[in-house]
Parts: C-alpha cells; structure tokens; sequence
C-alpha cells in the first residue's frame, strides 16, 4: 500500500463529518416544499441525534483527554483539539435549529390551525384557570421538589430528564436565595392542549410553563425569585471490562444504572436564566461556558415528535406508505417451496418484512423443521420473531439465538429477550468476548424426502418488524448449499469458537472481510491499470476506515471510476488533485433512513454484487462480527444494479459531497425529478399489481377490444 496516502489532510475528522450529516437532516426540516409536519419530525430527529453525538461521541473524547490520551486521529486532530471543534459547531447548528422552530414552523403552525404558546405569561385568563386546574389534579401528585441547603446536598440529577431550577428564599427573611429543583416529570405529555378561544385553533403549551407558573405552591413558606427550565446530557458510553465480568448479563445491568449519573458533558439552559442561578449550575455540574447552551425557545426539541403525533393534522404529513408484497412470494403459502424455486431479493420497507417473520414462524411450526438458529441485535418492542423462536423451542425444535447484549441503547431490551427465551427452551448465547455481533442471519434446517436442506436468510438490518418500515434495508432468501454449508458454520463458530478451514461464499469480520474488501478493490485497481473495466459503486451508512480510503484513493489515481452512495460520516474527500478525481459521495436522507449496505465491482465485465451488514468502519471490519454474502442470481443482480442506479440518479433527496467538505444538493435545471426513495415505492405497487385472472395473465388482448364489455 502507498503511505503517499495517509497524509492527515487527505481526510476529514468523523465528528466534523457526522455534524456535517446532522445538518443535512436539518436541511429537510428548513425545507418549505416537505409538508409542515415532516419538517417537525426532522427537526425533532436532528435534536435526538445530537442527544446521542454528545453521550456517546462527545463523552468518549472527554475520557481520552481525561486519560492525557494525545494520538490524532486520521485527520491530524487530538481529541481536545476535536473537542474545540465539535462545540463550535453544535453551537452554530443549535442556532439554527431554533430559528428553524421560533421563525419559520411556530407561525406556520399557527397559521394552520396549532397554535404552540411558549410561554405561561401569555395565556388568557380562561387558559390560567384550566392550566391551574391541570396542575392541581394531574401535574402537582406526581412532583417531588427538592431544595439545597447545608443539610441537603445537591440533588442527583438524572441524564436527559428535564428540570425547573429555581432560586428561592424564606418568606420575610434576608437570607441569601438557596437552590431548588423539580424534574418535569416524563410519565406525563410534554404537549398539553389547552382551550383555544379561537374559531379553528388548537392551542397547546409545555408542561413546564404549567409547572413553572405553579411552582410557588411547591415552596409554600418560600418565595420563589425565579424559575428556569434545564437540562443536562451526561456521558452514557458504557464501559465493560468484558475479560474482568463474570456474567457479562450481570455487568451490563450494573452498567445501565451508571448511565443515569456519568460525567455531565453538556447543560441546556432557558436564554435569559438568572445569573446567579446559572452559576450554581455550572458549578455543580462542573461544566464549562463552551458546554452550556443557551436556549431561545422549549428545551429539547424532541418533544416535536409528539406534535407530530397529534391527530387532526394528516393533510400536512405525508401519506403513510403501506409496504408492498414481495412478488416471489405472492400467490403461495409455503415459503420453503418459494425459496426452492429461486432465490429471492427484499427491499424493505418497499417491499414488507412479514416474509421474514413468516420464515421464522412457518419454520416453528413445521414438523419437518429440525433447528432454528439466529442472531438478534435490535428487536422490536413485542417482537413477532421472538414470540415465534420461543414457541419453536416449545415445539422441541433445536433453537440457538446469539442476542447481543451490547447492542447500545437497546441494552435492556435484549436482557429481557434474552431471560423470555432462555425460559422457553432456547439455547441464547450472549455475545462473544470484546466483540459485538452485529450479522444478520437466521439458519432453518429442515428434514425433506431428498435429505437435510438448509434455509438461510441473511440480511443487512436488524430482525425488527418496526424499523423495518422505516429503514430501507435488502435481504436475501435462499437454500443454496454452499451458503447453508457457510450458515452453519457461522452458528458452530458463535458458539463453540470452531473456525472452518475454509468459505465457500461468505466473508466474516473481523477475521476475514477486511481481507475480502481489500482484494475486491485491489481486483478493481489491477483492472484499471491494465486498461481492463474497472469500477465501484458502494453503498454503506458510514465510510470511515482509513485503509480502505487509502484503498479507493489508490484506485481512483488508477482510473476506477468510483461512485459512493454515503448515508452519513464520510472521512473520505473527493476533488484531490492527482488522488481522489474519480470519486464522487452521494447522501440520501429522506423520509425513510437508509440503512443498506450494497457493493458492485465491475470486474473487467465479470460482475459481481454483495450485500452484508457491515460498513467501512474499523469497528464493523476489525471489532464486530459481520456477514458479507455474494447475490449471484442473474435477475437478482440486475434488481441491485437498478436499486443502485436509481439512487445515483437521485436529484431530490440527495446530497453530493464537495471538495472543500461541504455537500449540496443536485442541480436539477433541466432534468427529470426523480426521487429514489417515492420511485421504490411506485414500483412496489406497480409489481404487487396481481392480474385479476392469474389464468389468463399470459394472454395478450388487442387494444381495440376493451370496450366490447
């Protein structure tokens, strides 16, 4: 490899990048051609984004300078010198996010009949008596107020909850104000409708301007000098000592709780808070000015989501698309029989996961199915595929579920999967030490009159019904021997560590796929020196590793043409002179987020497709355990080659990537609108058209014969 391509400025910092992904989400939400709703929901998604960047992103840069850890990172950056960086940018975008809400959607709501008050000074009296009544029946039971004082330390304040801070003094006494505080409490709407007074209005108001014009009768013997909404973020990256944790299960759990008090990273404050109280703040949080954030509107803007929630409002969303049925499936029951025919390709949400829950419920219920296997990384919350994999261990099918309990954020929700399935017969195996297991892949292996046959389906997102409407992702369904040959030894290796001598089609992080992406674009490299066809199209959410940028860096000086479709942090730049001319990054971000990861490799006219579920990151090819699989099907192929193309021509939703870093969207005078995501979706209902007599849909009728009914 030529070390020519390493220089730190041939890269961008992935912080810098993901702040860069965020605002084209908040892109969309300043968009005045989506629908007024959409664009709260945007907002309301850039706000929960950044929540996690600080927990997680933020957090992780803070212990490095903590530990006087000073190693750049691939652009050149120490972990402060990032800090510095990622602060000033959250504060230019904050700013904007709050424009966005104050200047341009809060009057547009009202204009379309919701009007938001943003504060309790305005409400009329009529509204004061309702919100006062509110507050004595259904907010003032569930408060707990909590003073500071010699004899009551600083009270723990909990990550991500937010708080009224408030100064207050004894009644007739000069003493000094001491500090108060009461979490608004998450069990009740943040959104409370109000009466309106006006014709075609609704009205509503934050709960805290409820609390905070009542706070006074929480403090009865007290005067209340002010009263400002706060909130903090806290580190929540949990860090487990895997080698050290008896029973990882037991580790995570204690984890979990610590996640409530790290260290605060960050402190959201109400514009115009008193100072004095403002000093107590950040004093108690140790935290410093560069970290607070000074707020000119609600604080956390992902209440917004609940907005969007509220009903009366449809003509000012986008209609709901309902996911097609997969055309190789339709018109039969069993899908073994469907899967024995051919394989079969599934864009979701274009195309509807029920496929994928029915193979796992069809398999439990089916005498002739011997085993189950499969991993889970994320599920939903009343998960279909779980009920179905307890019921098979019922039915005394051999049933191995691999959950992984590091899965971030959904840390609890596999606990309790787990636990449901261990209790149900199933054998869980928990993850392998240091790794994460993020493959998606269930093995079904079923007795027929020929022999055992092995039924796979491996895909590129979580086996989660309710993402899976949300998140484009494609799977693949079929029974060809050498991938069933591989799916088995995927399973024997989670769970006995017994490594096969050899693949015959997958490829596996973290042993063997950064190998595998490096010979793929090697092969590319050759081609294109040897004047052969040579060229890349990668889908991915994430491209941050720098060996396989130095890898596309090289094949670009070698004239493979490369064209990358990068949903979110991109490391990599395009535009260098004599390097990177022959690259060009694509984001979409859409309604639905896309979720696919999708890779062509022209292969001198050999074509070749692969789909997995790992990205170009260093922990998805070195840290986790993740699944390539080739599409070999000649129509399966094709079907990619088409998904691909239509979103390189995208000129609605997408993004392109520039040379000094920044991205903008394509120029579209004189084209065709064509946005990728609302095409998928015709098509899906074109192809799930069933002719009205299956019979005759091979008959062709002259045109001039339809008016003889």
């Amino acid at each position: 490899m030529n070390t020519e391509f390493y220089k730190p400025e041939y890269y961008r910092n992935r912080e810098d990048s993901w702040i860069s992904f965020n605002e084209r989400v908040l892109s969309e939400a300043r968009d005045k051609n989506i629908p007024l709703f959409e664009r709260l929901k945007f907002l309301s998604i850039t706000a929960s984004n950044l929540d996690e960047f600080f927990m997680i992103r933020v957090a992780s840069l803070k212990d490095m300078v903590h530990a006087g850890y000073t190693k750049k990172d691939i652009a050149g950056m120490t972990a402060q010198a990032q800090i510095d960086l990622i602060l000033k940018r959250v504060h230019n975008m904050v700013d904007v996010q709050y424009s966005t809400y104050e200047r341009s959607l809060v009057p547009m709501l009202k204009q379309n009949g919701l009007e938001i008050l943003a504060a309790h000074e305005d409400l009329t009296e009529e509204q004061k008596k309702y919100v006062d009544r509110y507050f004595d029946e259904n907010v003032y039971p569930v408060l707990t107020p909590m003073a500071m004082d010699s004899s009551r330390p600083f009270p723990l304040i909990r990550n991500k909850t937010l708080n009224i801070g408030a100064l207050i003094s004894k009644k007739g006494s000069n003493e000094e104000p001491q500090f108060a505080t009461v979490q608004v409490p998450s069990v009740l709407s943040r959104i409370v409708e109000i009466p309106s007074g006006k014709d075609n209005v609704r009205t509503v108001i934050h709960l805290e301007q409820i609390i905070e014009r009542n706070i006074g009768k929480l403090f009865l013997n007290y005067d209340v000098v002010c009263a400002h909404p706060y909130r903090i973020m806290r580190n929540a990256d949990l860090t487990i000592e895997e080698d050290e944790a008896a029973d990882l299960l037991k580790e995570i759990q204690k984890q979990l709780k610590k996640r409530q008090w790290g260290e605060v990273i960050r402190l959201e404050v109400e514009e115009g808070m008193e100072k004095q109280l403002l000093k107590i703040l950040k004093k108690e949080f140790d935290i410093k000015n560069d970290a607070v954030f000074l707020i000119n509107g609600p604080l956390d803007l992902t209440f917004l989501m609940k907005v969007y929630g509220i009903d009366g409002f449809e003509k000012y969303k986008e209609k709901k698309y309902i996911p097609q049925p997969v055309p190789a499936l339709m018109g039969t029951e069993d899908i073994f029989e469907a899967i024995r025919k051919q394989d079969i390709l599934l864009h979701h949400p274009y195309m509807t996961f029920d496929p994928v829950v029915n193979f796992v419920k069809q398999a439990a219920k089916d005498p002739d199915v011997l085993a189950i296997k499969q991993t889970l990384y994320r599920v939903s919350g009343n998960s279909p595929i779980i009920a179905a994999l307890a019921q098979a261990a019922e039915n005394g099918k051999q049933v191995s579920v691999l959950v992984e309990l590091k899965a971030r954020f959904d840390e609890e929700n596999n606990i309790v999967w787990a636990k449901m399935l261990e209790k149900a017969g199933c054998h869980v195996i928990y993850g392998l030490l240091g790794l994460k297991t993020h493959s998606k892949i269930t093995l079904v292996v079923r007795r027929e009159a020929d022999g055992i046959r092995r039924y796979v389906h491996l895909g590129t997102g979580n086996y989660n019904d309710s993402t899976a409407k949300l998140y484009t992702d494609c799977g693949l369904l079929t029974c060809a021997e050498p991938i069933g040959e591989d799916a088995t030894a995927v399973f024997n290796m989670l769970s006995g560590y017994s490594e096969p001598k050899n693949w015959n089609k997958l490829s596996l992080a973290p042993l063997w796929l950064r190998e595998r992406f490096t010979e793929l674009i090697q092969r590319e490299t050759e081609h294109a020196r040897n004047g052969g066809e040579a060229h890349i199209i990668a889908k991915m959410n994430s491209l941050c590793d720098r060996d396989i940028i130095a890898l596309l860096y090289e094949a670009s000086v070698a004239g493979v043409k490369i064209e990358l479709i990068v949903r979110g942090i991109c490391c990599l730049k395009t535009g260098i002179l004599g390097v990177s001319e022959n690259i060009t990054v694509h984001s979409i971000v859409g309604n639905f987020l896309e979720h696919a990861r999708i890779f062509y490799f022209r292969n001198n006219g050999m074509e070749e497709y692969y789909m997995g579920s790992a990205d170009w990151m260093p922990r998805n090819l070195d840290k986790r355990v993740e699944i390539l699989f080739p599409v070999e099907d000649e129509k399966l192929k094709t079907e990619l080659g088409h998904i691909l193309q239509i979103q390189l021509d995208d000129n609605v939703k997408s993004h392109i990537l520039q040379p000094d870093g920044s991205y903008v969207k394509v120029n579209r005078r004189g084209r065709k609108r064509l946005c990728a995501q609302e095409y998928f979706c015709q098509e899906a209902v074109q192809r799930a058209k069933v002719p009205k007599d299956p019979g005759k849909d091979r008959v062709f009728i002259p045109e001039e014969s339809a008016g003889d009914e």
